[in-house]
C-alpha cells in the first residue's frame, strides 16, 4: 500500500451490523488518510420473484431506487460530523462477481468486510470472506461488529502468529507508527518458557504471548485480547495453520475485534 491516500472499500450485506463494519471503516480511514467507497450488491432472487417480465421491470426500479436510499440513509447516519468523504454504489446480480468487477475497477489498496456468522447471513454464507482472501492479494479488514475502533484513542495492536508478511506490510507500518502503547503478540505452538516475553518488532516494545496448539487456543487467545484491550489484531492469512486448524480463519470466527488480513 504506497498510496498515500489508500482507497478503501468496504463491501456490505446491508444488515442490521453494517453501520458496525461503516464505523470502523471511517475510523480505519482517519488512521490512515484514506478514502471510503462503499458496495452493496443483492442477487437476483432477492430483487425478483416469479413475476411477468413487465412486472420484473417495475419491481427492479422500485428496488434500485429503494436501495439507493437505505444506503445513503445508512452513510449519512454514520458519517454525520465527519470529514471522510464516502461514495457509494450497488448492484444486482451474482455477488461474487460483481464484487470481483468491482475490485478489478477501482483497484483499492484496502478492503473492508464484516464480520459475520454463516448460518446467520447469507453474505458471508456464500463465503464472501474466502472469495475476497482468495482473490484480493491486498489488506483485508474484518470488522467487527462489537468494537469500534478509535482513531482519536491511542490504538492498541496485536499481531497473531507473527510473521515477515505481517512486519513488511506498509500498511501495518503505519498503524504501528500510530500507537504509543506496545504491541501485543500471540503466538501459537512456540517455546512455552516464552510466555510474557518482551521483544522488539519494527522497534516496538513487544509483548509475546506464547499459547498451546490445542482446539481451545483460539478462546484463550480471544480472553487475553479482552483483557488487554486491544483494538486491532493483524494476521497473515498464508500463516496460521496447524493440522486441520486454521487460525486465520478461527480468528475471524472466534475474536471479538477487528483483525487486518495481510
Amino acid at each position: 500500500m504506497k498510496n498515500n491516500n489508500p482507497k478503501i472499500l468496504v463491501l456490505s450485506d446491508m444488515k442490521s451490523t453494517s453501520d458496525k463494519v461503516l464505523k470502523n471503516t471511517l475510523e480505519l480511514a482517519k488512521l490512515v488518510n484514506g478514502n471510503v467507497s462503499f458496495f452493496h450488491v443483492k442477487k437476483p432472487t432477492e430483487v425478483v420473484e416469479r413475476e411477468s417480465q413487465l412486472s420484473a421491470v417495475r419491481t427492479i426500479n422500485e428496488k434500485y431506487i429503494a436501495t439507493d436510499k437505505e444506503i445513503k440513509s445508512l452513510i449519512d447516519s454514520v458519517s454525520e460530523n465527519e470529514k471522510t468523504k464516502i461514495t457509494y454504489n450497488y448492484a444486482f446480480g451474482n455477488i461474487k462477481e460483481e464484487i470481483r468487477t468491482k475490485i478489478n475497477e477501482i483497484k483499492p489498496d484496502i478492503v473492508v468486510l464484516g464480520k459475520r456468522k454463516p448460518k446467520v447471513l447469507k453474505f458471508i454464507g456464500d463465503n464472501v470472506t474466502d472469495f475476497v482472501l482468495n482473490k484480493y492479494n491486498g489488506p483485508v479488514m474484518i470488522a467487527s461488529e462489537h468494537k469500534v475502533l478509535e482513531a482519536k484513542k491511542d490504538l492498541s495492536l496485536g499481531i497473531l502468529n507473527q510473521s515477515d508478511k505481517i512486519v513488511e506490510n506498509t500498511l501495518t507500518q503505519n498503524l504501528i507508527e500510530k500507537t504509543n502503547r506496545p504491541l501485543k503478540s500471540f503466538a501459537i505452538g512456540k517455546d512455552q518458557n516464552a510466555e510474557g516475553k518482551a521483544v522488539s518488532t519494527l522497534g516496538k516494545n513487544t509483548v509475546e504471548y506464547v499459547f498451546e496448539d490445542n482446539s481451545n487456543t483460539m478462546k484463550t487467545i480471544a480472553d487475553y485480547i479482552d483483557r488487554n484491550e486491544i483494538s486491532l489484531v493483524c494476521v497473515d492469512r498464508s500463516t496460521g495453520k496447524s493440522g486441520k486448524r486454521n487460525y486465520t480463519k478461527a480468528g475471524i470466527s472466534k475474536l471479538n475485534v477487528s483483525l487486518l488480513v495481510t
